[in-house]
């Protein structure tokens, strides 16, 4: 057994672990491997243990990825900043984008996305920290965004993307967590669609839990650190 499996392995352990204090179903949680900047065999080790589902920043280098692998079931989400430049192929090759934070990005999308690929699946990205340094939308600016975009072809909204604040005191990076779930939960009564809350990443996954997540997004747990 390589690194790679053996992580994978504890992973799970953790997120059924998280989900069982919860009072979550087994399997309410998916986990997303955050693949940007790993190498392509690092990504067949982790196919060959069990995962379907990763996440990538930098669409140059995911393209090389997605073209190298095209011969795995392999589902594709985009996780990074999004450049209009950019669109064109994130609509073409992934299945998921989880950083939509503008009006413009999402027509974009919608217009480039091949139909015959089927809609594609958006989060929309929320600064719920709000920092200056991250993207994403607003609390505030939520609603409207939702509405605009659920109005538009070829794309599903499907939910909320967070990054909090990170914190060494749990209780605050569980406020985060919370007020997330609490937007997503009033975005629901609007959007009954809505399905997915992705939030947690390797430090944050059992609180994200804890708090709803629906997809955690682990890098540094699964594949260590990147270069």
């Amino acid at each position: 057994m390589n690194l790679i499996d053996q992580n994978l392995r504890s992973i799970k352990q953790r997120i059924e672990a998280a989900e069982a204090a919860a009072g979550r179903q087994k399997n309410s949680v998916k986990l997303l491997a955050v693949s940007k900047k790993q190498p392509i065999e690092a990504i067949l080790l982790a196919y060959d243990a069990g995962q379907r589902s990763f996440g990538e920043s930098y669409l140059q280098e995911s393209l090389e990825k997605i073209m190298a692998l095209a011969d795995h079931a392999i589902e594709w989400h985009f996780i990074g900043p999004i450049q209009s430049n950019k669109t064109h192929g994130i609509a073409a090759h992934f299945s998921w984008v989880h950083s939509v934070s503008h009006l413009k990005q999402a027509i974009r999308l919608s217009d480039q996305r091949p139909p015959e690929l089927g809609n594609l699946n958006l989060c929309l990205q929320l600064n719920i920290s709000g920092e200056t340094s991250k993207s994403g939308a607003s609390a505030d600016e939520l609603p409207g965004l939702a509405s605009e975009i659920a109005a538009l072809p070829r794309l599903s909204v499907r939910g909320l993307m967070t990054i909090p604040r990170y914190s060494d005191a749990p209780n605050q990076q569980r406020q985060q967590c919370a007020d997330t779930q609490r937007l997503y939960q009033s975005l629901q009564t609007q959007h009954p669609q809505l399905d997915t809350l992705s939030m947690g990443m390797s430090g944050d996954m059992e609180i994200a839990i804890e708090q709803g997540a629906t997809i955690v997004r682990i890098g540094t747990a699964l594949f260590g650190s990147r270069n």
